[in-house]
Parts: structure tokens; sequence; C-alpha cells
């Protein structure tokens, strides 16, 4: 392997789970994340749960015990240029507290590569992608002011397809893994930031992991593709399955909002791929429907963002409003998705009243 890098990761929880898997390969990892969250990290480490093939129990991994050093830090001590790379893991509403804006003005001008792992692109990672026209989109950003200062050729997207959660019995250290799929990250512009990843990737794909005195795989690898486009298939699950957790009245689980009517779900699925092609992405890139409703199987909870509507968010990333945008961009619309936005919509209206 090559030397150790240095990773700055905002946001511990889905920030927990990569992390995690860096710090196991090797490199030291530096999460931002609250006071409370600092000081359990620090003091308990980080604690993630997953199945691993072969393996009765959960696996739990703790990052006082990896061959990387995990610790955690407030958005005041941490300077972003001391890191090789920076993973943006918070959801997007967040970057807009002034504090976070402050890191995320100085991370835009460390000249960092940056990954972000948000459902929500990063919208400098856009402007990578010709055919859109960023200005248009701006009304989908909470604040879409903290992305100006990037520079788009330095920043690139990992979709999340894995999903994990925080148990609610536990503290706030414990992350559990629900659905152990892979981080799929598009190459930077530059090989050599590019390079950062692929040597991550291939750390990552060596970890063997002692249980019971054997040593297992574990899931939840990192992939690195050369297409812009691939990250983007989150969108068709996000519009199929997470958004559509939102009803009129409450929530209903991702597996619900599949498969209770699984035609409906297989066309605003296709139809986002057809999106994505017209941007220039190409099938091949993204996940079939098949496959996404087939993992949907296992998703028994509502979505993050369903419930941080039905928590009170008075914001939410808003990735079914930006689909929205971008297919209007490109003469595209969808009955489904068109009722989504409204729904997410009054939810919204109601939580800031």
């Amino acid at each position: 392997m090559s030397s150790a890098y240095k990773i700055l990761i905002l946001g511990a929880s889905y920030g927990s789970l990569l992390g995690a898997k860096i710090a196991l390969a090797g490199h030291d990892v530096k999460l931002v994340c609250l006071p409370e969250e600092v000081k359990l990290i620090n003091s308990e480490g980080a604690k993630v749960r997953m199945a691993a093939r072969g393996v009765a129990d959960l696996v739990e991994l703790n990052t006082k015990d990896m061959a990387g050093d995990l610790s955690a830090d407030g958005p005041r001590d941490v300077n972003p240029e001391d890191y090789d790379l920076i993973g943006l893991a918070m959801q997007e509403p967040q970057y807009g507290v002034p504090e976070l804006k402050d890191l995320l003005n100085r991370v835009a001008k460390s000249g960092v590569p940056c990954m972000s792992i948000m459902n929500m692109p990063p919208l400098a990672y856009l402007r990578r992608i010709k055919s859109i026209d960023s200005q248009g989109i701006r009304d989908s950003y909470t604040d879409p002011s903290v992305w100006d200062n990037f520079d788009p050729a330095l920043i690139t997207l990992c979709s999340p397809d894995p999903q994990a959660f925080r148990p609610p019995e536990e503290k706030i250290n414990v992350l559990q893994v629900g659905l152990p799929t892979n981080f799929k990250a598009a190459r930077f512009d530059s090989d050599v930031h590019t390079d950062i990843l692929r040597n991550l990737e291939a750390g990552i794909q060596s970890i063997r992991y002692a249980v019971n005195g054997e040593d297992v795989e574990l899931p939840v690898k990192l992939r690195v593709h050369d297409s812009v486009f691939t990250p983007l298939a989150k969108w068709s699950m996000l519009m199929a399955g997470n958004y559509r957790c939102v009803q009129e009245s409450g929530m209903r689980p991702i597996k619900e909002a599949v498969h209770s009517d699984l035609s409906a779900s297989r066309s605003v699925y296709e139809w986002v791929i057809d999106l994505c092609e017209k941007l220039g992405g190409e099938r091949g890139d993204l996940v079939p429907f098949e496959k996404y409703a087939n993992a949907a199987l296992a998703l028994v909870n509502p979505s993050s963002a369903a419930r941080a509507l039905a928590n009170g968010a008075p914001n939410i990333e808003r990735v079914d409003k930006l689909v929205q945008s971008l297919a209007a961009q490109h003469g595209m619309q969808s009955d489904v998705v068109d009722e989504t936005v409204g729904v997410v919509d009054g939810w919204l209206r109601k939580n800031r009243s």
C-alpha cells in the first residue's frame, strides 16, 4: 500500500461507516461532528455493525482497534489544508449553518480534493456535467451559495448506496448497516487525485477482519468509476423509494413505497434513468430496477428524508425537486414526480409554520 493518507470527513453517521473502512485500511481519519459525538467517539470509538458472509451475528467494528487512527473534532478545530482528501457526509441543509458554512468555505479555498457522499450532489459537482444549466437548479438547494467557491475539478460524488441507521436504543456513536452495498465514486478530473481514490479502493478491498479466530471479508467497499454519471444511479432509487415514503398523512417504509405498487415504482425508476441518459449517462452505469426492487425488500424503515419531515425538519435534501428541475430543462415531466414534490412541499410548509 502507499503511505497512509489523512482524510477529513464532515459528518459522523455515513462518515463513520466510510471512515471505519478507511481506518481499517490503515489511514488516519478525522470526523467533524457535534460536541456530544466528538466526546463519545474520542473516548469509546465509533462502532459500526454490519452483517458479514458466513457469520451468524452482526460484526461490530470499533475504530479504537484499527490500523489507522480515527478521531473527531468540531468544525472550528480542523484545518482543511492538513488533509489529502475531504469527505462531505452531512445532509445538504446542514452546510448552511454558519459554523459549517465557514468550514466549507475553508475547504473550498484549501484546494484539497473533496468527495461528497450526500444524496444531494453538491452544486459544484453538477457543474462538471455540461448538459446541466447549474443556474437553473439553484432553488433546489437550501443555501446554494455554499458551493460557489468550489472548483468543480476538485469535487467528486460518491453514491451513498449502503443504508445505515443509528439504533434508537444505543449511544450516538453506534451505527448499524441495514443494506451493505458499495460506495460508488466518480473519478476526479486529475489522475493524481483519482489515484487517492483508487488506493483507498484497493486498501478497503484487501481488508480481512478477524471474527472468532477466522479472517472474514467485510461488505461495503469503495468502487471508483470513470463516468461522472455512475453516482447518479441513486436518483432512481430515491425517486422510486425514499421520497415516496412521504405521504399526505404520514410516512411509510421504503419497502412499502416500492412494492405496494410495483408498476408505478418501475415507471418512475425508468423515467429517472431516461433523464440520466438525456444528461449524457449510459444505462450500463446505472442499476437495473429488478436489482433495486430486490434490495428494497430489506428496507423496512421510512427513509431519512421522511423521518426528518415527520420530526418537523424545516429543510431536507431536495433531490426530488432537483430531478424535477433537471427534467424540465430537457423537456421531460412525470406526474408521479410532480405529486411527490407537491407532498414534500406541503410538509415543509407545515413544518416551517
